[in-house]
């Protein structure tokens, strides 16, 4: 039951990442935008960060290779493809023209905020440090998405206050994928160690499909330096992380 609680409490606080996106009701978009570009560098670091140097190694000692590297390459694939059916996309702007359909958005928003449950569940029942490094990298990713999403539900035609309330309900599926990961672990023991490199496919796919595209708009040559200087220093996070454990 230990495990359990803080396993809740992992994913509760995931789930508070939806009310960055209340940064909408006081700042204004110019200065939103630039705030963002930063906070998608730094979340693309942890992310690659946490893919190579936690999820990986540690999956690494559980999982033959040929395996483990399958499993990344599936993952890679699957995000793929349910991008594409329920046009599951991270952006990370106002009006993104990816986002026709707010309840589609939302589907999809619920789906991807599961699977991240299952996977704090999974890295936290195996390794405390790792269920750390892997809620940071989550939430730091979380931020500008949330940001992005509440945006997309603005554009698709909610009130600003509707559109707080429901994406806040939506991440609170994270908190059901954590539980529902506690509790099939007792059932499913050994596949939990397969949801590692799942896991990892899936942070590499988001970071390098959505995140870096995002990052590469910048042509600004000074502001594109210092989101570099960031996304590094989210792999360094990551890195500091590693160390402690």
């Amino acid at each position: 039951m230990h495990n359990l609680l803080i396993i809740i409490i992992a994913s509760f606080s995931i789930s508070f990442c939806a009310w960055a996106a209340i940064l909408f009701l006081y700042v204004k978009k110019e200065v939103l935008s630039k705030i963002t570009l930063f906070l998608v560098s730094l979340s693309t670091g942890a992310l690659m960060g946490g893919a190579f140097l936690h999820l990986l190694p540690e999956a690494s000692e559980k999982i033959e290779a040929s395996k483990l590297y399958l499993i990344v390459l599936f993952a890679f694939v699957f995000f793929f493809f349910m991008e594409k059916v329920l046009s599951w996309r991270h952006c990370h702007k106002e009006n993104c023209p990816v986002h026709t359909f707010g309840y589609m958005n939302l589907f999809g928003d619920a789906l991807h905020n599961f699977i991240d449950g299952l996977v704090i569940a999974s890295t936290f029942l195996i390794d405390f440090q790792l269920g750390m490094a892997t809620t940071l990298a989550i939430a730091l990713h979380e931020i500008p998405q949330e940001i992005g999403d509440f945006g997309v539900l603005v554009h698709a035609g909610f009130t600003k206050k509707k559109a707080l309330i429901i994406n806040y309900i939506v991440a609170l599926t994270v908190v059901l994928g954590g539980i529902v990961g506690y509790f099939i672990s007792f059932y499913l023991h050994s596949i939990i160690a397969y949801l590692l490199p799942f896991a990892a496919g899936g942070f590499i796919y988001i970071a390098a499909s959505d995140l870096i595209p995002e990052i590469r708009k910048e042509t600004n040559l000074k502001r594109s330096i210092k989101s570099f200087i960031i996304f590094l220093l989210g792999i360094a996070l990551m890195f500091v992380v590693k160390l402690i454990n």
